[in-house]
């Protein structure tokens, strides 16, 4: 039976811990689909658009894998994608009360989906978009933390100061 399981995130931006992730869960799963957040209550720093062409990029030449935006509950994207798994990132025991907390909600709300934690490479654990976002801000350098493009955009929008 063929597995398909659903990688959500804001990717405000996507940065080589969630390529890393995104790399070893299409070896696990069958189909990996990565799900962007369009929610603009959050107030992203890259439009939706943007963040999925950042992806698209950074995974260039990558098979079985899929790139989709969504709104809404998670569960119900997992439901209307047909998926078995929800794939989530965990980098310190900090990022695991919360997620933990959501895969219980999610599991009462379609106990047919289960969610796997998987952990970065440890070269990548202290790295978070939001970091990546404040660093740039202030006009440095997050070469070697994200994607080259990412890079360029982000340089775009905090040049050097």
């Amino acid at each position: 039976m063929a597995t398909r399981a659903v990688y959500p995130g804001m990717f405000d931006p996507v940065h080589n811990g969630h390529v890393d992730l995104i790399e070893r869960s299409r070896r696990i799963f069958d189909e990996l689909i990565v799900a962007v957040v369009a929610n603009p209550a959050k107030e992203p720093l890259f439009p939706v658009r943007e963040r999925l062409e950042m992806i698209d990029e950074a995974t260039t030449g990558l098979t079985n894998l899929r790139i989709i935006s969504f709104d809404g509950l998670l569960i119900d994207l997992v439901a209307r994608e047909r998926a078995d798994c929800i794939v989530r990132g965990i980098r310190a025991v900090s990022d695991f009360e919360y997620e933990f907390q959501m895969a219980l909600m999610n599991r009462k709300l379609r106990d047919s989906v289960e969610t796997v934690f998987l952990m970065p490479h440890e070269k990548y654990t202290y790295i978070s978009s939001r970091l990546i976002k404040e660093v740039s801000s202030f006009g440095t350098s997050v070469a070697g933390l994200v994607p080259p493009l990412v890079e360029k955009r982000l340089a775009e929008k905090n040049p050097r100061k």
